[in-house]
């Protein structure tokens, strides 16, 4: 289906005061130069403030987080959550129209929605209330049919419960979401058969329902003075130790002019090509200093050829390579190791460090080397393949 900004559109938009901060906040969770990441919180918030999507709302979340227009636009129109045209000033419904629903009576409550708020979907009602929709599968099917309304989901419904709700909500009232049957939860319609020992002293609602009332945000506008701004990730950066700056985040491309896809503030690292951290054959060549001691290599495999290093767990044909590469043909050698040498050795294992000591080599190569079998060289002569 194809989506497009409404053609009426309010000429400006700006989050209150309380929910620039939380804006704010959310962008902080991402390292420098990967703030887009935030782009469907902030809309989203941006449609909880205003109930739907402005262009403005579009071009302002697209300032704080240094993106092209365009690149916003496509995450806007891609996820139907977000609503492109204007909503009641009351309460948006949603509908779900799943299998379901569907069987129990959601054909109904459409027909509610026709008769009191418009014959079609996505047009405000005459007064400027309401609006509704059709929707996928909400996940509450134990109390189907339900709808949506705002920010909670009221449930075991009836066409006529619902037009309660409608009028309830247009004369400033906010019915308590949840089962509108008397159910507390998703139990069995004849009462709980399980845990029922839970049942008498239970709190008055279930958990959602109680978050629900104790907010009192079911069809309120966001502006972000509900709860207290919680930021814990921030709160880290006081810890003791050091980060590590991610040195393969995205740079700004310092004034680079955008690509006909309109990408102007993003440019990709790029590693340069060079010569490979370990030579591919032979074991002359040195690694760069690292923890531990380097073990004696050999040039080559002695008479009668190396061993089938495959047969220890945790080498595969590549780390076999690997370890070929360094020096290291037989097992022996490897039984040999002392702690400074492992050590040595699972620094310099360029993908597979830690193995040495993960996979304990050493013990293995031990009983192999004596002319015994381990558990897995014998799995391993029956066609199992190694871990790598």
């Amino acid at each position: 289906m194809l989506r497009r900004l409404h053609p009426e559109q309010p000429e400006s938009f700006a989050f209150t005061p309380d929910n620039l901060a939380w804006a704010e906040g959310q962008i902080t969770k991402y390292p420098e130069g990967r703030q887009a990441s935030a782009v469907i919180p902030l809309l989203w918030r941006a449609q909880e403030q205003e109930g739907w999507l402005t262009q403005k709302a579009i071009e302002t979340v697209a300032d704080m987080l240094g993106m092209a227009y365009i690149r916003v636009l496509e995450v806007a129109t891609f996820y139907f959550m977000f609503q492109l045209q204007p909503v009641g000033s009351v309460a948006h419904v949603q509908v779900c129209g799943t299998t379901t629903c569907m069987i129990c009576g959601a054909e109904d409550l459409i027909g509610v929605c026709k008769e009191k708020i418009a014959p079609k979907a996505h047009v405000v009602s005459p007064d400027g209330k309401f609006s509704w929709e059709e929707v996928e599968c909400l996940g509450s099917c134990a109390n189907a049919p339900m709808a949506q309304i705002g920010k909670d989901y009221y449930e075991d419904l009836t066409a006529e419960r619902l037009g309660e709700i409608l009028d309830e909500l247009a004369a400033g009232k906010v019915p308590v979401p949840g089962p509108q049957n008397g159910r507390y939860g998703s139990e069995p319609l004849g009462g709980p058969v399980v845990l029922t020992a839970h049942v008498d002293g239970r709190a008055q609602y279930n958990a959602s329902v109680a978050l629900a009332t104790d907010i009192g945000d079911t069809v309120k506008r966001i502006d972000g003075s509900e709860v207290p701004l919680r930021t814990p990730w921030r709160d880290r950066s006081d810890e003791d130790g050091d980060a590590v700056p991610d040195t393969h985040a995205p740079k700004l491309s310092g004034g680079a002019s955008a690509d006909d896809t309109g990408i102007d503030k993003r440019e990709a690292p790029v590693t340069p090509a060079g010569e490979p951290k370990q030579p591919v054959e032979g074991g002359s060549e040195q690694p760069a200093e690292t923890a531990g001691t380097r073990p004696e290599a050999l040039d080559a495999p002695r008479e009668g050829g190396a061993d089938d290093l495959k047969k220890i767990k945790g080498v595969g044909p590549k780390l076999e390579e690997l370890c070929n590469s360094l020096g290291f043909y037989h097992y022996d050698q490897i039984a040999n190791w002392t702690p400074d040498e492992v050590a040595w050795v699972d620094e310099n294992l360029q993908g597979f460090r830690g193995r040495v000591t993960r996979d304990e080599w050493v013990a293995q190569a031990r009983t192999l080397a004596a002319g015994g079998e381990t558990e897995f060289s014998q799995r391993s002569g029956e066609g199992d393949d190694a871990d790598e």
